[in-house]
């Protein structure tokens, strides 16, 4: 069977969408199961595809993968060619970590700044822990861009399960209208000239219109 991927809603859902920009890199055919989150029944619906019962879950011919970090690795593997973590061996370590770290951390930005890829407006204050992690985000983005700009718009160059794994941050930062040193807004330019990312977008504009 042809891999199915089944997320969330695409306006809310940051680790849905993670996980579909990753399926995008790799050039899997893939089919997309929505589950409408916050509803009653949400819960049993997802259970039904994966034992954690959230989203995303990737159903393979083997069974499920469940987890956005999990995928993009079973990804990376199955679609070598793909090339989807940077080839060059202390630059992939670099991707890992900072995929590792976003998956593991930014608490306050979730927390204050949840994904909503519909909003434009500004929050009226802006805790300062969420402002800590903003700051930790925008070095981590000015870090790889310094070392690997030459190849490309993208963290390590080109577009990488780095990049899918930011995408949503970088989303927060322009619904919630947050003000950002040039190099970052750069940045979040590139996520939104992203292909895969406006294809997510423009269909997440669409289900919030209903």
């Amino acid at each position: 069977m042809a891999l199915q991927l089944v997320i969330g809603d695409r306006n809310y859902s940051s680790w849905s969408l993670r996980a579909a920009l990753a399926v995008d890199l790799a050039g899997a055919d893939c089919e997309e199961l929505r589950v409408r989150l916050f509803q009653p029944d949400s819960r049993a619906q997802l259970l039904r595809y994966s034992p954690t019962g959230k989203v995303p879950v990737l159903l393979t011919e083997q069974g499920a993968v469940w987890d956005s970090l999990a995928i993009a690795e079973y990804l990376a593997e199955c679609y070598p060619e793909a090339q989807l973590w940077p080839q060059e061996r202390q630059a992939r370590a670099l991707a890992r970590s900072i995929c590792a770290e976003m998956h593991s951390g930014f608490t306050a930005l979730r927390s204050h700044l949840p994904m909503d890829l519909a909003r434009d407006k500004a929050l009226a204050e802006l805790p300062d822990e969420a402002q800590a992690d903003i700051d930790r985000i925008c070095a981590i983005w000015a870090g790889c861009r310094e070392r690997y700009a030459s190849t490309g718009n993208y963290l390590f160059g080109q577009a990488s399960i780095a990049d899918a794994f930011y995408a949503p941050v970088a989303a927060r930062l322009r619904s919630y209208r947050v003000a950002l040193p040039t190099a970052a807004a750069a940045y979040v330019e590139t996520i939104y000239r992203w292909p895969a990312f406006q294809r997510w977008y423009q269909a997440a504009l669409q289900e919030v219109k209903g």
